[in-house]
Order: structure tokens, then C-alpha cells, then sequence
């Protein structure tokens, strides 16, 4: 798995004319999911996001809380372009998991996501759909995360 993390002061997606998620201040993640990635994947990337300290703690001191431990909200949305490869300027996803596939995932790490949290915090896009996604960037602060075994199975395949 990849993502991509921001911290925001709020974000929202829309879908059409509707705004179907908001948040105010938090995380706004995008996250990729590789064709072989597993339960273990989901796991280290849920753990990532919920306590890489990204915000400051109650006295102004930056990097020491991470969302879970600030209470803030997350925004959460699939991206399957995070497993792009350019051949030449064409883009190719042959590392990205399947649609079908892709998405009985994705549900799955949102609610593994929302069992480790708190599941009103927790919002995320429309599976599958062109969604708008309006941010406004804390700091701004953008980190990118990957499942350790990726970084060289990647390469492998």
C-alpha cells in the first residue's frame, strides 16, 4: 500500500454537485493499494496514518501527536493512480490492485481503520467514482508512506 498523507485544516470530496465527506482539522489521505497487498499492508499503513506525529501538542511543540492522540478527523480516499508507471508518457497501473478486488480491500481498511478510531472521525470518498477533492493544506505538511515488503517487491515483479 501507498498514501499519500496531508495534514489539512479541513477537506471534502465532491462527487457531481453533491459534497458527499467533509472534515475540519486532520489528515487527508490518499491511499493506493498494490495488487499483492495483504492484510499485513493494511495493518502497518492504519498504524502509519493514525500515529506518524504530524501535529503539536498542547503546549505549541510541533511533530508530537498524531491524529489518533489529537482527536482530529481523517479523510480517507482511493486513488489506484498512486501505483501508476509511466511507458513513455502513457500512464500504466499493472501494480495497482484490480477494481473488484480493489475495493473489498479498500472496504476493509476502512474498517480496520475505523475499529482502531473512532468511526464518526473517519469519512472517505466514493469508491471508484470522479470525485473533486478540496483541501487546505496545514503547514502544509505532505508525507508519502509505503508498506516496507513493496519497496522491493515492487521491483521484483
Amino acid at each position: 500500500m501507498k498514501a499519500v498523507i496531508q495534514r489539512v485544516h479541513r477537506a471534502s470530496v465532491t462527487v457531481g454537485e453533491d459534497v458527499i465527506s467533509s472534515i475540519g482539522r486532520g489528515l487527508c489521505v490518499l491511499i493506493g493499494i498494490h495488487k499483492n497487498d495483504t492484510k499485513q499492508d493494511m495493518e502497518y499503513m492504519v498504524r502509519k496514518i493514525l500515529n506518524t506525529r504530524l501535529f503539536e501538542d498542547k503546549t505549541g511543540k510541533r511533530w508530537q501527536l498524531g491524529v489518533k492522540d489529537a482527536g482530529l478527523e481523517i479523510l480517507s480516499i482511493s486513488q489506484f493512480t498512486l501505483y501508476c508507471e509511466l511507458k513513455g508518457n502513457k500512464p500504466d497501473y499493472r501494480y495497482a490492485m484490480p477494481g473488484e478486488s480493489a475495493q473489498q480491500f479498500y472496504e476493509g481498511f476502512m474498517t480496520h481503520l475505523c475499529q482502531q478510531y473512532k468511526g464518526d472521525m473517519v469519512q472517505d470518498g466514493k469508491f471508484g467514482a470522479m470525485m473533486q477533492v478540496h483541501i487546505e493544506n496545514d503547514g502544509p505538511v505532505t508525507i508519502t508512506i509505503e508498506s516496507p515488503q513493496k519497496k522491493t517487491s515492487e521491483m521484483n515483479d
